[in-house]
């Protein structure tokens, strides 16, 4: 299973993507648990998680959470986001993951 979180600054955009990621992911076959937490929550789970995908609106705490955690941490393509492509934004994070 992989367990991919997203990071936002309050967690309601994301949430949305998350939806459309757990489709996308269902749709596919692939065994995957994704939350979106704010950026305040998720600094007390960031090990607990196979990869962080920070929104672009918290990409200034990517270096910072890299300092904090072996995770690997990402940036998801800001027109990803923007359109809401939980198909391409669980490609990434299963990239990220399966290279690790």
């Amino acid at each position: 299973m992989y367990k991919i979180l997203l990071v936002c600054n309050a967690g309601m955009s994301t949430s949305m993507l998350v939806q459309r990621m757990e489709k996308a992911a269902e749709a596919d076959g692939i065994d995957a648990k994704i939350i979106a937490l704010p950026i305040t929550d998720a600094a007390t789970q960031l090990d607990e998680w196979d990869v962080i995908m920070l929104g672009p609106q918290v990409r200034h705490e990517l270096k910072g959470l890299k300092t904090k955690t072996t995770t690997p941490v990402e940036v998801i393509e800001m027109r990803d986001y923007g359109m809401m492509n939980g198909e391409n934004v669980l490609k990434a994070a299963i990239k990220v993951i399966d290279s690790k």
